[in-house]
This record gives C-alpha cells, sequence and structure tokens, in this order.
C-alpha cells in the first residue's frame, strides 16, 4: 500500500532548507560510515570463520606458546629414589597412538618408582615404519627434562643381558582404561619380582578419568614438553608453516579417506565394487582386526565412517570458506586418488600438501617412514588457523588436545551422523541449499574447541572424551568456568 503523497503537507511541517554542499558533505560522510560498518561486519565475520577469538573473547595463558618454535632447554635436577625395577614398553599402532601411550607409561612408571626404558615403537603393523624412537622425538630432551619425576635409560644395563638375548622378558598386555590401583596392586609386584618387565600393547592402558590430579598433570608434561620431536622434523615443520603463513590464513583439513581406515572400518560409500572387494579383503588380511562383516551403509548413518571427499566439500562450503581458502591436506594418500578427489578440488582449487611445498630431496630422508611424515602434518596442524579432522581417530583427538592447550585454537569438531542425515537430504532435493548451510552452521556452533569438561561414562571408558582431546586438568581456564558440554 502507497502512502499518500502529499503526508508532509498534510501534518503543515516545514523543515529548513540546506545548502547542497552541505548536504554533500553529510551523504558522504554517511555513506563512508556505512562502508566502514561494513567492512567492519564481514571482517568480523571472517575473523569468526577463522579465528573466534579474533577481536576478543577467551584468552589462555598457553596463547603465546610456540608449539613449532624450538626452547632453549633448561633442564630440571634429577629426582632420587628408590627403584623398583626396570619397565620396558613396546608401542602399538601409528604415531599419535604411540604418542599417547608413552605418555600414559612414563606417567606409570613415575607412579610405580621404576627405571624407564626408552620405548620401542611398532614396527610390524600396517604401516610397517621402521623408525626408532630417536628417529621421530629428540630422545634427550624426553629423558633430561623428565629426570626430576622418573628415571629413563636408553637401554637395559648389561647385568639383564642374557634375559634380552633369551627374549624371556616378562611380557604382559596391561588391561585397558586401569586406573592407579591396578598398576599398584598388579603390575608393581611384578616388576619387583621379575625385577624388568615389558608392557606391550600399550594404547589405552590408563583410564580418562578419576586418577590423581599429579598424574593428569604428568601426562600434559610429556605430551606437551618432553615429547618434541627431532630437530630435523622441527625444521621441516617449521618451513611448511612459514611458506603456508606467507600466503595468508590456511586450514588443516585431517582427511582421514586412506585405504587402511576403509579398509577396518568397513566404510565403502562412493567405492566402485571392485574397491569395496579390495578393502574388505585386506580387513580379512589382518587376523588382530576382530570386525569382519560389516554393513557399510548403516555404519556411515550412524556417522562412524570418515567423511568422504565429496561429503567433506559440501560440509565446508556450508561452514562458509570460500573457494579461495588456502586448504592443507594433512593425510597419506587418499583412496580412489584423483578420482575422488575431483569435487573437493573444484569447490577449493587452492589445495596443497607437503608434496607440493617441499622439493623430493627435502622429503627423501621421510620416505617409507610414515610416523616421520604424520610427525610433519601434525606440526603443520597444531600451527593452521584452523583444524577440520574428517573422523576422530588418534590424529584427530591427540591434535585437538594440543591445540586447546596452545589457547584454545579453533578446531571443528565435525558431528558426522547429523552431517550425512543432512547431506542425503540435500541430495534427495528435500532440503535447500541454504537450509543444508544453516542446518550445518547451527549443528556445529559449540563445536569449535571451545573450553569444556570431558564426558564420563564410568562403565564405557570407550565412549566417554578421551583424555589427549581434551587434558581440561592441565588447562589454564578453571574447570569451574567449564561448560559441561560444547
Amino acid at each position: 500500500m502507497r502512502p499518500p503523497a502529499d503526508h508532509h503537507k498534510a501534518g503543515k511541517l516545514r523543515f529548513p532548507m540546506l545548502p547542497r554542499s552541505r548536504i554533500n558533505v553529510w551523504l558522504l560522510r554517511a555513506s563512508t560510515s556505512i562502508l566502514l560498518w561494513t567492512c567492519i561486519i564481514q571482517l568480523t565475520a571472517l575473523g569468526e570463520l577463522w579465528r573466534p577469538r579474533l577481536l576478543g573473547g577467551r584468552s589462555s595463558c598457553n596463547e603465546q606458546k610456540e608449539s613449532v618454535s624450538p626452547i632453549v632447554p633448561i633442564y630440571p635436577p634429577q629426582r632420587i629414589y628408590k627403584n623398583n625395577g626396570y619397565l620396558m614398553v613396546s608401542c602399538n599402532g601409528g604415531l599419535n597412538q604411540m604418542r599417547a601411550a608413552i605418555c600414559d607409561m612414563v606417567t606409570i612408571a613415575r607412579r610405580l618408582n621404576v627405571t624407564l626404558v626408552v620405548p620401542e615403537l611398532d614396527k610390524t603393523s600396517f604401516w610397517a615404519d621402521p623408525s626408532n624412537f630417536d628417529d621421530i622425538f629428540d630422545v634427550d630432551n624426553f629423558i633430561f627434562s623428565l629426570r626430576d619425576q622418573v628415571k629413563i635409560v636408553k637401554k637395559l644395563p648389561s647385568k639383564f643381558d642374557r634375559l634380552v638375548e633369551n627374549k624371556s622378558i616378562f611380557t604382559l598386555a596391561p588391561i585397558s582404561w586401569s586406573n592407579e590401583t591396578y598398576y599398584d596392586k598388579q603390575i608393581l609386584p611384578l616388576v619387583r619380582k621379575q625385577k624388568v618387565i615389558r608392557l606391550n600393547r600399550t594404547d589405552a592402558r590408563l583410564a580418562n578419568n578419576g586418577l590423581p590430579s599429579d598424574m593428569q598433570l604428568l601426562r600434559c608434561r610429556v605430551n606437551y614438553h618432553a615429547l618434541r620431536f627431532t630437530p630435523k622434523i622441527m625444521a621441516l615443520g617449521q618451513k611448511l608453516v612459514k611458506i603456508l603463513r606467507s600466503k595468508g590464513p590456511f586450514l588443516v583439513l585431517h582427511l582421514r579417506y586412506e585405504m587402511d581406515m576403509l579398509a577396518f572400518s568397513g566404510c565403502t560409500h562412493g567405492c566402485t565394487n571392485s574397491e569395496a572387494e579390495e578393502l574388505t579383503t585386506m580387513r580379512y588380511a589382518f587376523p588382530w582386526w576382530k570386525e569382519k562383516v560389516i554393513n557399510s551403509e548403516q555404519k556411515r548413518k550412524d556417522g562412524l565412517c570418515p567423511l568422504t571427499p565429496e561429503e567433506t566439500a559440501l560440509v565446508l562450503r556450508a561452514l562458509g570458506y570460500s573457494n579461495s581458502t588456502q586448504l592443507y591436506i594433512a593425510a597419506g594418500e587418499i583412496y580412489g586418488s584423483q578420482r575422488r578427489m575431483l569435487a573437493l578440488q573444484a569447490a577449493f582449487p587452492n589445495i596443497v600438501r607437503k608434496e607440493m611445498l617441499l622439493t623430493p630431496a627435502e622429503l627423501r630422508p621421510f620416505y617409507n617412514h610414515s610416523s616421520q611424515m604424520a610427525a610433519l602434518d601434525y606440526l603443520v596442524s597444531l600451527e593452521s588457523d584452523v583444524f577440520v579432522p574428517t573422523y576422530d581417530g588418534n590424529m584427530a583427538k591427540v591434535a585437538e588436545g594440543h591445540r586447546r592447550y596452545l589457547g584454545f585454537r579453533k578446531t571443528v569438531q565435525l558431528d558426522r551422523k547429523v552431517i550425512i542425515d543432512l547431506v542425503d537430504q540435500l541430495r534427495d532435493g528435500a532440503i535447500s541449499w541454504d537450509e543444508f548451510s544453516i542446518a550445518i552452521k547451527q549443528a556445529h556452533k559449540f563445536r569449535m574447541g571451545m573450553p569444556k569438561r570431558r564426558r564420563v561414562f564410568p562403565d564405557r571408558p570407550k565412549e566417554e572424551d578421551y583424555f589427549y582431546s581434551n587434558p581440561h586438568e592441565c588447562l589454564c581456564k578453571p574447570s569451574s568456568d567449564l561448560s559441561a558440554t560444547d
């Protein structure tokens, strides 16, 4: 409905006439103000997209820590204690699975007042990485930075040589998710009796919750200070970050769409029949992987599969990342190669990997050493403006926790169950793109790595939040200020 043309006349209101020059100045000032506020709003939105605390918000005493830059070591005095025996450790799994296990084993060694032998790394798993501890971690920093807590030696004393030669060292796998009482009552008597024992299958052998605070704090100290990568790895990681940073903000995508993950998870959505058959054959070839018959589609709908590259492209676009986003892929070889990367590459043409940023000569020492390659990706992941893992494996969890420790750096914790439901609705035409984008943003509004408490399920430790993904006992934010959930 149109208002009366002579409405101002009806009220007989008269306004003073302004000179044209003053009107022009006023219009210029008004236009400038509107433009400035528009820019501020857009910059604020961009800041929220990349760093939610860019223009204010939570601070952390860890915010200024440099995770890649080397630190001049100042080692503490040695702790003197009565040694109850020697603890050997055989880690299993990939880099970050072993990393968490090492933190746990140091904490257990301190609890039991034993001498820890530098851990042995897994060389027989799927990755078949021949690297030793000192090929990945700075072994001297590991030993000396923890000497006020526990004595660590590079090898057993010579008096145990015969035990080693005869392969007669007492070996066992600890019970998963055990608390300190188990180690006090079950493991310590064995050490005292045998003088030296080896613990194997060391992943997830210490409880997430309910431990004394000194044990939780020591786990963090080992993880964030003692387990420093070798100078060679640190230097190359630093170079990668410098190259990426020179081009502006960057997002690290931990695209866990690799052959081993798909085979062991049984997730074959989007694969050809021959690819699905190949993955199934691989799963059956490894006897230690217990789950053989898997309903791939049901598992996907339950949110238990890694997102595909195509699904990932949709989610990143829906979250508001533009096609100019600098996107670093932290992963091994993507299964299906370029065919599966087409959609992601089309949506985000500025995709890079370490192989594209470094020369073959620089990477040559890392070939056939998957854990050392993973260490480079880990360092870049820590320093990225945004970290987005497409599956909650060990790398995703450990990096998430490390980023929290460094000042709650933005980590998008994807809700895969919600995402899959929305993706399927979008593809079926049940919802529009705008509805999809709004729903994705809403679902992840509070899943950006903010402070929170770990979820605790005393009888279901596998389902509760992993200690290393959110070590809130070690964070500067007081526990009383942490929200119950994301």
